[in-house]
């Protein structure tokens, strides 16, 4: 019988759904939405982040304005609750992720282990 692939990860995509992990950052998400003044500055910091990172693809240098802005940033998001906790949803969410690629990824690793 022929697997499809495909159909096998649109089941996990289902089932991540279903996960503790993404449960609670989703919460944390919606919790963090509420609070304005939290949700205006993380889409900030979202929106600097991007611009960082699309000049560093394109091999720009980042000016000393740039990343002070983005430090500054940091700083307070750092101290809002709501977004600290979002954040440590995310490290989870991305700690699962990362065992799933891990998963999926072995029998390439395997096969160049010789």
């Amino acid at each position: 019988m022929a697997v499809n692939i495909y159909d096998t990860a649109n089941q996990l995509e289902q089932d991540l759904r279903q996960t503790k992990e993404y449960k609670e950052l989703q919460a944390a998400y919606e919790t963090m939405k509420a609070n304005e003044s939290a949700y205006a500055l993380f889409k900030d910091f979202q929106e600097v982040q991007m611009q960082l990172s699309q000049k560093q693809m394109n091999g720009e240098d980042l000016s000393d304005d740039e990343v002070n802005k983005a430090h500054d940033l940091a700083d307070k998001i750092g101290n809002v609750d709501e977004i600290k906790n979002l954040m440590g949803k995310e490290r989870g969410l991305n700690q699962l992720m990362n065992d799933l690629n891990g998963i999926i990824t072995k029998p390439v690793q395997e096969l160049y282990r010789d």
